[in-house]
């Protein structure tokens, strides 16, 4: 069974090659472009992956308009900044194909110091913690790299479009019962600055948008 795997994207040219050139077997890469002005829609269409133009800005919008584009049953999720090594992704999708679990996340084991900044583990941490006590999972980590069925995602209604989308899709996927479970996977030093944690106002906005989702 084949897989699709959605890859956000806002100015990753210089990650990009390495990401898709490092597809598995089966895997088809769909790159939602969240308003690049590097070429990456160009590169991703000379790597062979399927590209999808989103014009909301937000993490959240780009990833559920990945998630409406797909045509796989099973579809993963990914960054696009070289972070994580796509050459991992059976780890997360292997569970679900073989209908043992319903969304599997993977936990993020940093290579170096560098991958991920103490105040950024300890930040992970806490909304770990907040998540357990918020829904009874065991996740140690809210990792970019998940995978789940794609109609049962759609199901799940998922409303945020910005940085809260990760969370919602596992605060809503407890309460509707679903099997969750997650894996190591391998963190390293990304290419660029997040979009999301890179800047003071990014930020802020992620932790805002995480609350939001939490207090509903």
């Amino acid at each position: 069974m084949s897989v699709d795997l959605i890859l956000p994207c806002l100015n990753e040219a210089a990650a990009l090659p390495w990401v898709l050139e490092r597809l598995p077997v089966g895997v088809r890469a769909v790159v939602v472009d969240n308003g690049s002005t590097d070429g990456s829609p160009e590169i991703a269409t000379r790597f062979g992956a399927s590209v999808v133009r989103c014009e909301i800005r937000g993490y959240g919008a780009a990833c559920h308009a990945g998630l409406e584009a797909a045509e796989a049953e099973v579809v993963a999720f990914m960054d696009a900044d070289a972070s994580l090594d796509p050459r991992q992704l059976g780890r997360v999708t292997a569970p679900v194909l073989a209908g043992t679990a319903d969304l599997m996340v993977g936990r993020r084991r940093p290579l170096s110091r560098r991958s991920w900044p103490w105040h950024l583990r300890l930040a992970n941490a806490e909304l770990s913690r907040r998540i357990r006590r918020r829904t009874g999972v065991a996740l140690h980590d809210l990792g970019p790299m998940r995978a789940a069925r794609r109609s049962a995602l759609l199901d799940l209604d998922l409303r945020d479009r910005r940085s809260g989308y990760p969370l919602e899709t596992v605060v809503r996927a407890a309460e509707a019962g679903w099997r969750i479970g997650e894996v190591d996977v391998d963190y390293l030093p990304r290419s660029g600055r997040s979009k999301v944690t890179g800047t003071p106002l990014g930020a802020a906005r992620a932790v805002l948008d995480m609350s939001k989702v939490l207090a509903r």
